[in-house]
């Protein structure tokens, strides 16, 4: 399967940490992305543009900082199935989360409602009951949380549909992720999208799990708005600059409030300084401050890599990679006699990404602590889950198949 693979080269553009005096085995993307090896080449250049042309970086050289964003959007609105207008590039993760909230939670004494998944990640929770109460109603009574059936680790779509019908009176938004941080589910952002419409209710997602890692039409399905992180699957380095999507439908609506900054001021005025906010046209209009050029040649770096392929690839890839880690693990417990490791992910290849979130139900923090120690780099989540997510980019299937070996080792080792 390797030699087969299309996308083989990629991996060495990548750099990944050394243990034991070998390349780890690395299926943490899902947490933060490797180091492409460009990365240092283009910080490199934006020291030496600020070195040699100190201000005048902003309108001169080969890459002014006043436009570098513009060079990037079109890469990532591929990635998201979005028009490049539609995408900027802007802050960190949860501060567009509140951005886009002010624009598109505007509640009122019939419709106040926001209906989200269960167990979404904490900053989402924290950000939603934040905004609830900044308008002056109760989280406990206005967030509504849409949980899996009793026994079961995600959720169906007819619970989310069901419960979005049956708040639709008071419903102001749907929030989601794309992707559950815990579980790997790829919700259907379509489906969602339009219950929420059929509610008369805005819909938005957090694509922190899903933008670089599954398809995504955020377009063609009508989403209203959405934001991601960048140093997951978009391999931007710790805490890389974000990005956000709203659709066009938007752009002239002249009733949705935002916060209002200087950087998102129409680009053909911005320099005389008037006292009115003009919005630039597109999401460029969320915009509040100068753009962060060294977090913007990080992303980059990444982005050169995306720009070689297109998700459709990744994609196949990443069903063929995480079905083969699926079947693998199978056969560890069909070994021990045991199902000591329980796949909380659908099985279904179309309903997740890169991403296997394992319960190990015996020696679990051992077991995790075991593939480190050998090279083998996951995540964990409380109580018992394992996370392992092998990356198109830059996994491979024999690293799929030595990771095995380590983790049916370490069932050995551990017990004997």
């Amino acid at each position: 399967m390797d030699a087969q693979d299309p996308l083989r080269e990629f991996q060495s553009q990548f750099l990944a940490p050394t243990i034991k005096g070998k390349p780890a085995i690395y299926f943490c993307g899902n947490s933060l992305g490797l180091q492409p090896i460009g990365a240092k080449e283009v910080i490199n250049n934006q020291l030496n543009n600020w070195h040699n042309l100190a201000i005048e970086g902003f309108f001169m050289g080969d890459e002014p900082w006043l436009d570098y964003h513009k060079a990037l959007t079109p890469i990532l609105a591929n990635i998201v199935g979005a028009k490049n207008e539609e995408v900027t590039i802007m802050n960190s993760l949860t501060v567009n989360l509140h951005l886009l909230m002010v624009s598109f939670y505007q509640p009122t004494n019939k419709r106040y409602k926001i209906i989200m998944e269960g167990g979404a990640f904490p900053s989402d929770q924290y950000a939603f009951a934040s905004q609830v109460k900044f308008h002056g109603f109760n989280p406990k009574e206005v967030v509504i949380e849409v949980f899996p059936r009793e026994g079961e680790y995600t959720l169906r779509t007819e619970d989310i549909l069901s419960t979005i019908e049956q708040h639709k009176e008071e419903l102001a938004l749907v929030l989601f992720s794309g992707i559950n941080y815990f579980t790997g589910q790829f919700f259907d952002m379509q489906a969602i999208t339009n219950a929420g419409h059929d509610a008369s209710a805005y819909v938005g997602f957090d694509l922190a799990h899903a933008a670089g890692n599954v398809p995504l039409k955020l377009h063609d399905w009508d989403v209203d708005f959405a934001c991601w992180c960048s140093y997951k699957y978009l391999n931007s380095g710790p805490g890389g600059i974000s990005g956000i999507y709203v659709n066009e439908k938007h752009f002239n609506n002249s009733s949705l409030p935002r916060f209002e900054g200087w950087w998102g001021y129409r680009q053909d005025k911005r320099f005389l300084m008037t006292h009115d906010f003009e919005a630039e046209k597109g999401a460029a209009g969320w915009q509040l401050s100068t753009a962060p050029v060294m977090l913007l040649a990080l992303h980059k770096a990444s982005l050169d890599v995306f720009k070689q392929t297109n998700i459709a690839q990744l994609n196949a890839k990443s069903r063929l990679l995480t079905g083969y880690l699926e079947f693998l693990i199978e056969e560890i417990n069909r070994q021990i006699g045991e199902d000591i490791f329980k796949i909380i992910t659908p099985k279904e290849n179309q309903q997740r990404g890169c991403q296997l979130s394992i319960i190990c139900k015996r020696d679990a923090k051992a077991i995790f602590n075991f593939l480190t120690e050998e090279g083998v780099i996951g995540d964990w989540r409380e109580p018992n889950v394992i996370r392992l997510s092998p990356v198109p980019l830059y996994n491979s299937f024999r690293q799929v198949y030595e990771a095995a070996l380590v983790l049916s080792r370490s069932v050995r080792e551990i017990a004997s």
